[in-house]
């Protein structure tokens, strides 16, 4: 039986030529989860990606989103419930693929002051600042960061390791990044924030 979440699940699978490996790309919203032998791979601007992973069971997943503007710096309204169900799917999913709670780490990416047009509402910020906090109230450690700055990150992510490499990008050959992540601003603008979330413990 197919879960709400689903939706969200990242559809772009590919051979990576050079890590020899199947992968999934991450965009703006989506997130994947996976064990030994795949790689993924997602490109931040001002959005983040926490990648968490269970070391025993041999699973991990990435997310990629970012806070709705709410005009506010509200971290307990609506744009903070938006980013805790990003984080809940992931870790319901990992959860359903043997993960516990209790054994999670996190590696957590982005935030990066790259859009003109987000970087009024301080966005990057508000999303590394989320993030950091959700995984401390939830007791999940942060083996390590690489958050703000003023760069876009490509982040490789080998679940079954939990091994990240992150490319620093230049601006100029990302009109693509700008686009999707506008895109995902644009559509977070008009969309309903989610309700609660059924947890898995």
């Amino acid at each position: 039986m197919p879960h709400a979440y689903d939706e969200h699940l990242a559809s772009n699978r590919y051979y990576d030529r050079n890590f020899q490996l199947d992968a999934a790309k991450i965009l703006p919203g989506e997130y994947f989860v996976a064990g030994e032998g795949m790689l993924l791979v997602t490109v931040l601007g001002s959005c983040v990606a926490a990648c968490i992973r269970d070391v025993d069971a041999g699973v991990g997943g990435m997310n990629h989103f970012m806070l709705p503007d709410d005009g506010r710096r509200d971290t307990v309204g609506s744009s903070a419930r938006y980013g805790t169900y990003a984080m809940e799917i992931l870790i319901n999913h990992l959860i359903k693929l043997g993960a516990k709670r209790n054994r999670l780490e996190a590696k957590v990416f982005g935030g990066g002051a790259v859009m003109a047009s987000l970087s009024s509402s301080n966005v990057g910020e508000r999303n590394a600042e989320f993030v950091l906090d959700y995984l401390k109230t939830e007791k999940i450690p942060v083996l390590a960061k690489d958050l703000l700055d003023s760069y876009p990150r490509k982040v490789y992510y080998f679940p079954g390791t939990g091994r990240v490499l992150v490319k620093k990008l230049h601006r100029v050959h990302n009109e693509t990044l700008f686009s999707r992540e506008k895109d995902y601003k644009d559509r977070l603008a008009g969309a309903k924030v989610e309700g609660d979330v059924e947890l898995f413990i």
